[in-house]
C-alpha cells in the first residue's frame, strides 16, 4: 500500500452527475486526490472531463453529487470561492497578459497597492510584486529570469511554466491543470512536467488532465479515466502499460 493509498483526501467528488437538456455529460462520478499525489484525468474527447473540471472548479454547479474540501461539503457558486478555498484551475487557455510582466502576472487580480496615500490614490507596489512573484516562481523551481521581463517575451514553456507556477504560488490546497503540455516541444513540456512534480512535491493536490498518454505515465501516482461521462478505471499508475490505458480509455481490450 502507497503513502497516498492511506491519506484522507484533500479534495473529493461524491457521485456527480451534470446534463444539459437530454445529454448526460457526467454520470456518477467519483474522485478524489491527496496532499502530496499527482492524479491523472485521461478520457477521450467527449468523455466528460471537462464537464467534471468546470464542476471541480466552481464554473458550474453539479445535478447531482457532493464537493468536500478536507472533509468539508461545499457549495460552489463561483470559481472565486473555489479558488478563496484553495481550489486553483489553469485552462488550456493560461490567461496571461502578454504585455505586462511576469511579476504582474503572477499577482494578476491580487495586485499589491503602494502603502499609504499613494494606495489609496490607485498606485501599484510593483516592487513588492516582482520580488514576491521571483520568490514564488524559485520556490516553484521555474527558471525564468527577471520577474520584470514581459510575458510575450518568453518562450511558449516558460509562459506555461510562470502561468502554472501563479497558479501553484496562490493555491493552498489544490491544483487543476487542463492540457498544461499541449502545443509544447519536448523540451518545454519537460519544463512544465517538473513544476508540476514540484507542486506535488511541495504538499499540494495536483489534477493534471492530457491527452498525451506518455507524460500522464511519466509523472502520475495515479491514474483516473473516463469514458462516456463516467469513470471506468482508477488505479496507480503502475498498474497501467501505455497499451491497456490506451484501451480503457477507447474501451477495447480493457483488463489486458
Amino acid at each position: 500500500m502507497t503513502a497516498t493509498d492511506v491519506r484522507a483526501p484533500l479534495y473529493e467528488a461524491r457521485h456527480l452527475s451534470k446534463s444539459y437538456g437530454s445529454v448526460r455529460a457526467v454520470r456518477d462520478v467519483s474522485l478524489h486526490v491527496s496532499a502530496g499525489e499527482l492524479v491523472g484525468l485521461v478520457g477521450d474527447n467527449g468523455a466528460g472531463k471537462s464537464t467534471l473540471v468546470k464542476m471541480l472548479s466552481g464554473v458550474y454547479a453539479p445535478d447531482e453529487g457532493e464537493l468536500l474540501v478536507d472533509g468539508i461539503e461545499k457549495h460552489w457558486k463561483s470559481p472565486h470561492e473555489a479558488m478563496q478555498a484553495g481550489v486553483e484551475t489553469l485552462y488550456q487557455d493560461s490567461g496571461l497578459a502578454l504585455d505586462l510582466t511576469i511579476g504582474a502576472n503572477v499577482f494578476l487580480g491580487r495586485e499589491k497597492m503602494q502603502r499609504g496615500i499613494l494606495g489609496k490614490l490607485g498606485f501599484l507596489n510593483q516592487r513588492e510584486m516582482d520580488k514576491e512573484a521571483a520568490e514564488d516562481l524559485e520556490r516553484t523551481g521555474i527558471a525564468v529570469a527577471a520577474s520584470r521581463r514581459k510575458v510575450g517575451q518568453l518562450s511558449g514553456g516558460q509562459r506555461q511554466a510562470v502561468a502554472i507556477g501563479r497558479a501553484v504560488a496562490w493555491a493552498k490546497k489544490v491544483i487543476i491543470l487542463d492540457e498544461p503540455t499541449n502545443h509544447l516541444g519536448a523540451r518545454q513540456a519537460g519544463e512544465v512536467l517538473s513544476v508540476m512534480q514540484a507542486a506535488r512535491d511541495r504538499g499540494l493536490g495536483v489534477i493534471f488532465i492530457s491527452h498525451t498518454l506518455p507524460h500522464i505515465l511519466q509523472v502520475c501516482d495515479r491514474i483516473v479515466v473516463m469514458r462516456l461521462g463516467a469513470v471506468v478505471r482508477d488505479a496507480p499508475t503502475s498498474a497501467f502499460t501505455a497499451e491497456t490505458l490506451l484501451g480503457a480509455i477507447t474501451g477495447l481490450h480493457v483488463g489486458e
